[in-house]
């Protein structure tokens, strides 16, 4: 009985034992992973809660609350131009972990038996960090590039920062070799949108070329300027070759939204959500977006409530910005455009402008939904206008009279439950310009 109780106990030990035999901590996986496909899917599956969010959007390093053309009724530090350098910045490191973690799969990979099958994977660890550095990039500009994946006591923590030309070309160079292993969009399925294609990777490639191009141009670079906006360009009429994709309002059902597609496009739900009954599915012109769903994946905010009316401060700077209808500025060459109808009246600089300022903005007078009331939008229809007690007439009596309706949803939705789907690149329509004007 003794013998059996010793027995019994050296088992135990020996189960414990082998449980307790974990990999080091600070190494991801560990060799207990890059074994299978799935390792290297699930892996990377990680990689797409790396991408902006609405958070970023609403008072990210990119939002525009940062900046002089968003105000309150006292100023913020942003606007009033008092903001001062921060001690630390989670951005830096946040992303440094995630090229760290990109770089992790990458030197795996090399391992793998047969590289065909986690293809897929490894371009989009090549995508993710072009994703990375292109927000360092636009964040310090010279920063530090690195190729595997660094220790505490790694020689290259203490390196000096890279050009941010050796980083842009080091940008690129992932992008193209994400380009070539990743699937088509039409080879995606179901998924579409929601996972990085080769023409997203392409989409991010113009964008980061236009980006710096534009940069270097500015800046008396020409030749260098000239080389990236033609890689921008290329890039670019590869996606629109593809003909996967098209500008939403343009074809189908979508035209019966005129003019307010605009502003459908981009509060679009597979619930009703607007007056054409469209869907998700009929919107053809994201390429690479971050979806939410009301239970499967809550927003975790109110955008509405956070942005509709004067919740938001937009300055005259902000609307000055708007083209007006025949593709000018509202001043140019010295002259005031013979289209622009002036400030005399609170509508009249609203008249003769790009369709993008009166869906972004409220113009005075327009009756407008919000999702604090129950009955919001109920028929989808004009009667929703006629009752009071659905919608709201616009009549700035606060604020700078530029008030904001973009991202804001119509119908009655719970605090955080907003269904929206954010567009990573917001290219198509970008896209199809450049390629106009530069081609």
């Amino acid at each position: 009985m003794k013998l059996n109780k010793y027995f019994c106990f050296l088992l135990c030990m020996s189960v414990f034992s082998s449980c307790l035999n974990l990999d080091p901590q600070d190494q991801l996986g560990g060799n207990a992973m890059w074994t299978s496909v799935s390792d290297y899917e699930q892996f990377a599956n990680s990689f797409y809660g790396w991408t902006r969010d609405f958070s970023d959007i609403l008072d990210g390093e990119h939002s525009d609350k940062r900046s002089d053309i968003i105000t309150y009724e006292t100023y913020n530090a942003y606007s009033h131009g008092s903001n001062t350098v921060p001690s630390s910045d989670s951005r830096y490191t946040d992303n440094y972990d995630n090229i760290r973690r990109v770089n992790l799969l990458l030197q795996n990979m090399k391992s793998f038996s047969n590289f065909s099958d986690i293809a897929q994977f490894v371009g989009e660890a090549y995508f993710f960090r072009a994703y990375s550095y292109f927000d360092l990039v636009q964040l310090y500009g010279d920063v530090i590039i690195t190729k595997t994946p660094l220790d505490i006591n790694s020689p290259e923590m203490k390196q000096e920062r890279n050009n941010r030309g050796e980083v842009v070309d080091f940008i690129i160079d992932d992008l193209n070799k994400s380009v070539e292993l990743l699937p088509n969009f039409s080879e995606l399925g179901n998924v579409g949108y929601a996972r990085i294609s080769k023409e997203g990777a392409n989409s991010f490639l113009s964008r980061v070329a236009l980006y710096e191009g534009t940069w270097q141009k500015n800046r008396g670079n020409i030749e260098r300027g000239k080389n990236l906006l033609d890689i921008a360009a290329k890039a670019a009429k590869n996606v629109i070759d593809s003909k996967q994709f098209a500008l939403f309002g343009t074809e189908g059902t979508s035209v019966s939204l005129g003019d307010s597609a605009q502003k459908y496009m981009f509060i679009l739900e597979d619930v009703p959500s607007n007056p054409a009954g469209l869907q998700k599915k009929d919107n053809h012109e994201y390429i690479f977006a971050r979806c939410h769903e009301e239970v499967l994946s809550p927003i975790g905010t109110n955008i509405t409530k956070g942005c509709l009316n004067n919740v938001l401060w937009i300055t005259r700077k902000f609307a000055n910005m708007y083209l007006c209808s025949n593709g000018l500025p509202i001043e140019y060459n010295g002259q005031i455009n013979p289209l622009f109808q002036g400030y005399n009246t609170k509508k009249s600089e609203f008249i003769n402008r790009d369709n993008r300022m009166r869906y972004t903005l409220l113009m005075p007078g327009t009756r407008y939904f919000s999702n604090v009331l129950g009955q919001s939008r109920i028929s989808w229809d004009n009667s929703d206008y006629e009752d009071s007690n659905q919608s709201v007439m616009y009549n700035p009596t606060s604020g700078t009279c530029y008030n904001n309706q973009k991202w804001c949803t119509e119908r009655f939705v719970q605090d955080t439950k907003e269904r929206i789907r954010l567009s990573n690149n917001k290219i198509c329509r970008g896209l199809i310009k450049l390629c106009r004007s530069y081609l």
